[in-house]
């Protein structure tokens, strides 16, 4: 693996940790590469959304997938950037199954100077039986204008007398 690819894969794993959702759902990243990123959710009683069944809620499902397309558009970069969800489209198929951990593949398959896409899929068993299918676009450079980026000019002193 080359160096980017850990340097890359050590900052997920602590993104991984630093987004409250992610850390509370027990996210964490299976792999990374070219090819996109693989993440798991683990099956946890909290997060089911129906006691009767239970299946895990939508809400994990869509937090893994958006979570798991972010990583994707991070390994597709050449250059690390903020980043933030433009347009999150999930198409349900099939509940998961109880018990089952949910994992999520996704892939960035185009990005552009300002917007990255991209497609992935959640699954309990089988990537070809999938519990939902996502399509996704993402802002690059998303703290431009806002005093966070390294590309910015410092702020305008004020003039004196004014306020």
């Amino acid at each position: 693996m080359s160096d980017r690819m850990d340097i890359m894969r050590q900052a997920l794993g602590a993104m991984n940790q630093g987004s409250p959702h992610a850390r509370a759902l027990g996210i964490e990243t299976i792999s990374i590469g070219p090819e996109g990123s693989v993440l798991r959710a683990p099956y946890k009683p909290e997060m089911v959304g129906d006691p009767d069944t239970g299946v895990i809620a939508g809400g994990v499902v869509t937090a893994l997938l958006d979570h798991a397309c972010g990583q994707a558009v991070h390994t597709a970069l050449e250059q690390f950037t903020t980043i933030a969800t433009l347009d999150l489209r999930i198409d349900y198929m099939r509940p998961a199954e109880p018990g089952k951990d949910i994992f999520a593949r996704a892939h960035c398959y185009k990005a552009t100077r300002s917007v990255a896409f991209v497609r992935a899929v959640a699954y309990d068993t089988d990537p070809d039986d999938p519990v939902a299918a996502a399509q996704a676009a993402f802002m690059l450079d998303s703290s431009a204008g806002r005093g966070f980026g390294a590309n910015l000019k410092p702020a305008k002193k004020p003039v004196k007398g004014r306020s």
